[in-house]
C-alpha cells in the first residue's frame, strides 16, 4: 500500500512523524512532497513523484500548507488531519470538505463535521509511541514531573501553577525543552504529572494526557475533561481537579498515599498502553479504508469549481500563503462574481492581520 503525504519529509514532525513511523512498521509506503514544489501545483504532478498508484492522499496537519489543485476531482481517496481540531473550527470543517475522510482530534468534533455535512468525519484520540514507556522501571526521582511551554498567551494559568509546584515540590527543569525521549524519561521518572491545558480549552486531552498515564505516573487534570468521553474514569485512571487551587493538595495527598497513587497510574498506564498507541490508531484506520473500499464522499466532489477555489483561497490565507491565495482570485472570477468579492475579503482580512503582525512592537505578545 502506498500513500502520498502532501507534506515534506523533514515535516513530518511529533504525532505526524509517529504516524510515519507505524504506517511504515505495518509496510506502508509515503512518498512525501519534494522540495521546492509549489504549495498550490497540480495534484498529477504530485502523483508522478509516487513508484505506484497509490491507495490514498493524506494531507495532514504540517508547518507547510501543500493544497495541490485537483483534490475535489482525484479518482484516489483523500484524508486529512485535524489535530487542533478546537482551534478555528469553522474553517477546518470548510477544509474538510475537499477530503473524502476527516480525521479530527478530539471527541465530539466527529459530529460536529457530520452535522455540518461531511459524512467521512471521524475521531482519532492521541496516542503514544509504546516503546518511549518500556524498559526496566526507573527510579521516580520526582515528584511532579512537566514537559512543554511553560508562558504564552494561551497559557495564562500555567505558569503560576507551576511555579507553586517547583517551589514545593521536585521537580524536573521547567523552562528547558526536551525531545521526545528524554520526555519520556522525565515522566517514567516522576510519581506525578500535572496537566494544565490551554486557559480557552482547558479540558483538552492532550498528548500529555496520554504520555503522562503511559509513563507510569499518576496524572492530575482538570475536570470536565475530555479523557472521560474518550473512556477514562477519574478516580480510576486519572485524577481530576475543577479549580488549580487544588492541585497542591491533590498533590500532597497523592505523594503521601503511595498505594493509592500506584493503583491509579498502573490503571492508567495499561489501559493507554493497550488502547492508545500509534499501532493501534494505524490498525483501526486501515481496517476502516478497507471496508470504505475506495468510497469518495468530500462534500466538494459535487461543488462548482468557483466554491472549490474559494476553500483554496481561504486556507492559503489562513496558513499565510497569501501569494497562492491571491492566484485564486481571478480563478474564482471567471466562475463567480460573488465567490471572488467574497474570496478578496477573505483575503484583505488576512493581508491586514500580516502587516498588523509586521507591525507590532517585539515585546507585545502575539
Amino acid at each position: 500500500m502506498t500513500i502520498l503525504v502532501l507534506c515534506r519529509e523533514d515535516n513530518l514532525c511529533n504525532t505526524l512523524a509517529c504516524y510515519a513511523r507505524a504506517l511504515r512498521r505495518r509496510g506502508v509506503r509515503l512518498v512525501c512532497m519534494e522540495t521546492g514544489f509549489p504549495f498550490n501545483g497540480a495534484l498529477q504532478d504530485c502523483l508522478s513523484l509516487c513508484p505506484e498508484h497509490p491507495s490514498l492522499i493524506l494531507h495532514p496537519e504540517a508547518d507547510v500548507p501543500y493544497l495541490p489543485w485537483g483534490l475535489a476531482k482525484v479518482d484516489i481517496p483523500t484524508a486529512c488531519f485535524q489535530v487542533d481540531t478546537y482551534a478555528y473550527t469553522q474553517r477546518r470543517i470548510a477544509w474538510s470538505m475537499l477530503f473524502d475522510q476527516a480525521i479530527v482530534f478530539h471527541p465530539g468534533y466527529d459530529a460536529l463535521f457530520q452535522k455540518a455535512g461531511h459524512p467521512g468525519a471521524c475521531f482519532f484520540a492521541h496516542a503514544v509511541e509504546a516503546e518511549l514507556f518500556g524498559g526496566a522501571e526507573l527510579e521516580r526521582i520526582f515528584d511532579v514531573g512537566w514537559v512543554g511551554q511553560v508562558n504564552g498567551p494561551m497559557y495564562g494559568m500555567r505558569g503560576p501553577v507551576l511555579s507553586a509546584l517547583a517551589q514545593a515540590f521536585r521537580m524536573n527543569e521547567l523552562a528547558r525543552r526536551y525531545t521526545l525521549q528524554e520526555m519520556a524519561r522525565v515522566y517514567r521518572q516522576s510519581k506525578i504529572v500535572v496537566n494544565i491545558g490551554r486557559d480557552d480549552y482547558p479540558q483538552d486531552a492532550n498528548l500529555r494526557t496520554f504520555e503522562a498515564m503511559a509513563a507510569g505516573a499518576l496524572l492530575i487534570t482538570a475536570l470536565p475533561s475530555e479523557l472521560t468521553q474518550i473512556g477514562f474514569e477519574d478516580g480510576v485512571h486519572f485524577l481530576g481537579y475543577r479549580d488549580t487551587g487544588e492541585i497542591t493538595f491533590l498533590v500532597r495527598k497523592y505523594l503521601d498515599d503511595e498505594p493509592a497513587r500506584k493503583r491509579i497510574a498502573e490503571a492508567g498506564r495499561e489501559k493507554v498502553l493497550r488502547e492508545h498507541t500509534y499501532d493501534v490508531r494505524v490498525e483501526k484506520w486501515l481496517e476502516r479504508a478497507a471496508q470504505d473500499a475506495g468510497k469518495l464522499q468530500a462534500p466538494a466532489r459535487h461543488w462548482p469549481e468557483g466554491r472549490v477555489r474559494r476553500i483554496y483561497l481561504d486556507y492559503f490565507a489562513a496558513n499565510g500563503a497569501l501569494a497562492q491565495a491571491a492566484a485564486e482570485l481571478p480563478k474564482i472570477a471567471r466562475h463567480n462574481l460573488k465567490d471572488a468579492l467574497i474570496g478578496a475579503a477573505l483575503l484583505g482580512r488576512a493581508g491586514s492581520k500580516r502587516l498588523a503582525a509586521k507591525l507590532r512592537p517585539r515585546s507585545q505578545p502575539a
